[in-house]
């Protein structure tokens, strides 16, 4: 059959995205993957310097989304496939370009791990964000904050004269567009992927890109990549220079073999080829190269103790098997950051198809001869050679325009063309595009000033160049608030407090009180925090009450428990337990029902010095659909209760903390832990 993409209706059992956080995220997230190096760490110069090289301050100008739940429905999502005679993928545009299933119908195998649900869990640097198929992660160390948003999508001529399913989006954080163009060569067993990252700028850029694949963890399954050595991850936040396979009296090729969460960045030596596979106990599975730009290969597993476990169960639906996820980056590791200059581009071509080895050379030789064996057999089903050649083919069609669309993204790439006039062939960004989260910008584009009311709730602007269009509007409340957010955003902490200060003369209230209470409690202020958190909550309250029936009382509705969520552990941290209880009190039923609000609740009782009514609510039993990847909350409330309840009012000894453990063990349904307790 020729190639071809089409659209077509994916149903799975889906927990619904919910809306957005309505507060402006400036708190940078607790980034799992930050890490300390010490002097003597003995890092390349270059990684050293691109681990370094401008870590994200916060996920502005994006907004947490973190209003999804657990439960499921049968959910039909947008879905396009591109196929030839051998292969099927299944794309979904509406989860930032996810390629959901990789289908090899000689041997009608699924190459992928293809989750059976969509369930969000919070991973993403936003939040949002689900396990399974192949995601393409820009932006900043971590799942992408498109995880759970559109992208554009279109067919596009390829390079063999057939179909090309093109994706693209403008990407916030770094303030970059991006492409991916997907294309299956007539009777090829290979999914071609060339990626293209630009710099419309004239500063330099900081860039990250991964693809992440998940792949089957099942028992006797092998991942390999042409490396003797890996940067070793954990996360007790350590980096550190591992022997490859074997590393701490176990073969770690085997993901099922180590205990706990951990990646493996693999140091491919230059001039190797670029690959990585995960085959099965049979020696069948998936293999991923690409050209030399794409240097970085990385195993992550999730380890075989409870907390790996649980965290597979959480992802998914009961009796689903694992995964692992085999990566590819531009970067030895995913905590660099490497610099793009002005005007310039990244570009290379990645492929994906299945392999078939040996299983008596893949499982039982040594290390060498089994990677000997996969680069092989690889070479034989695409050469090297081809690759380069099929990059070098692709490059020409990168900035050959879409002939039809096939769905449509967000709007912020046709705000940034409409500021600064770009041209960039092969990824248009339509006027059409822009909606209402865009229309108080593009305001601000025409007249040179905001819209004239309060700030609410919802999208912001935050590069250098916005800045200054604010910075030369005329001062108001939601001119102030915003620009304060554009300072805080580059680093200007003291201006953006000025900034919120006048905003709130201006009686823009709730908002840029909120603000400034992040800036106290950052400030370590927790006094003056927990002030500022009750003021912010009580001018929303006032604003539900004023506005009445008017559509935006549903607004500041919503801000009034994410509001919540951050000020009774500000309370609690100035030592004011009853305050936190009555602020609580002051939410709706529905909202204390949720998982999150059980926790403090927990929280509050046992600094209120309740624990046993602390300990009632974890046996009821609850669930915290955002809980953060790396969260320990769970476990470190448990035990403080456990401690007080054996302590009774006398102090926590050290007995004390070990009779917790013993007579208290941890259930497994709070047991989130990816490190060694």
């Amino acid at each position: 059959m020729a190639t071809s993409v089409r659209r077509t209706t994916l149903t799975l059992p889906a927990a619904p995205i919910g809306p957005d956080n309505p507060l402006p995220a400036l708190r940078g997230t607790d980034d799992p993957h930050r890490i300390e190096i010490p002097e003597n760490a003995g890092l390349p110069a270059d990684m050293a310097r691109q681990i370094g090289y401008r870590p994200l301050r916060s996920v502005l100008p994006t907004r947490l989304r973190d209003g999804y739940g657990r439960d499921r429905r049968d959910t039909g999502l947008d879905a396009l496939v591109i196929e030839n005679d051998r292969l099927r993928a299944t794309v979904l545009p509406g989860f930032g370009g996810r390629v959901y299933s990789l289908h090899h119908k000689p041997t009608d195998r699924e190459l992928l791990y293809r989750n059976p649900v969509l369930q969000p869990a919070a991973f993403a640097l936003n939040g949002a964000w689900f396990s399974g198929g192949i995601e393409w992660n820009i932006g900043a160390t971590g799942h992408t904050t498109l995880s759970c948003a559109p992208v554009h999508a279109a067919r596009v001529p390829a390079p063999d004269g057939g179909e090309m399913l093109r994706l693209w989006e403008w990407e916030r954080l770094r303030n970059l567009p991006f492409q991916v163009d997907l294309w299956l060569p007539d009777g090829s067993d290979f999914l071609y992927v060339g990626v293209r990252i630009r710099n419309p700028h004239h500063e330099t850029v900081p860039v990250y890109w991964w693809s992440n694949i998940a792949v089957p963890e099942g028992d006797g399954t092998r991942v390999l990549a042409p490396a003797s050595e890996a940067w070793y991850f954990g996360y007790e936040r350590t980096l550190r220079r591992v022997p490859v396979p074997d590393s701490g009296g176990a073969d770690r090729s085997y993901p099922l073999r180590s205990p706990f969460p951990a990646d493996y960045f693999y140091e491919v030596p230059d001039g190797a080829r670029r690959w990585i596979t995960s085959l099965g106990a049979d020696g069948r599975g998936l293999v991923q190269t690409s050209t030399d730009t794409l240097r970085g290969r990385k195993l992550f597993l999730w380890g075989a103790e409870r907390a790996g476990r649980r965290w597979q169960q959480w992802l998914t639906e009961p009796g689903t098997d694992g995964y692992a996820e085999i990566q590819a980056g531009l970067a030895r590791t995913q905590l660099e950051h490497v610099p793009l200059d002005g005007g310039a581009e990244f570009a290379w071509l990645e492929a994906y198809g299945p392999l078939a080895a040996d299983p008596a050379t893949v499982h039982g030789t040594d290390w060498g001869t089994a990677r000997g064996e996969v680069a092989a057999r690889l070479e034989a089903a695409l050469p090297r050679a081809d690759v380069d050649a099929a990059y070098a083919a692709w490059r020409p069609y990168a900035d050959t325009e879409p002939k039809e669309s096939l769905a449509t993204g967000s709007g912020w790439g046709a705000l940034e063309v409409a500021r600064a006039g770009l041209d960039l062939p092969g990824t248009p960004f339509d006027p059409a595009t822009l909606g209402e989260e865009q229309q108080p910008w593009l305001t601000l584009l025409r007249t040179g000033d905001l819209p004239g009311a309060g700030p609410l709730p919802g999208a912001t602007v935050v590069s250098p160049a916005w800045r200054d269009l604010l910075e030369s509007a005329q001062p108001g409340p939601a001119t102030d608030y915003h620009l304060g957010l554009a300072q805080w955003h580059a680093g200007d902490r003291a201006q953006a407090v000025r900034s919120w200060e006048r905003a709130l003369a201006h009686g823009a209230g709730c908002l840029p009180l909120y603000c400034l209470a992040v800036a106290e409690s950052e400030a370590g202020d927790t006094a003056r925090a927990a002030d500022r958190y009750t003021e912010a909550f009580a001018d929303a309250e006032r604003s539900v009450r004023t506005a009445g029936p008017d559509p935006s009382a549903r607004v500041w509705r919503a801000v009034m428990p994410a509001l919540a969520r951050e000020a009774v552990p500000a309370l609690l941290a100035a030592g004011r337990a009853e305050e936190a209880a009555e602020l609580l009190a002051r939410l709706s039923q529905d909202a204390l029902a949720g998982g999150r609000f059980r926790l403090l609740t927990a929280q509050v009782l046992l600094a209120q010095g309740q624990p046993a009514a602390a300990r009632e609510i974890f046996d009821a039993g609850f669930e915290i659909p955002d809980l953060r990847e790396g969260a320990e909350v769970l476990s470190d409330t448990w035990y403080a209760i456990a401690e007080r309840l054996v302590a009774g009012d006398g102090p926590v000894s050290d007995g004390a903390r070990a009779r917790a453990r013993t007579e208290h063990p941890l259930p497994d349904r709070y047991e989130f832990r990816m490190r060694p307790v």
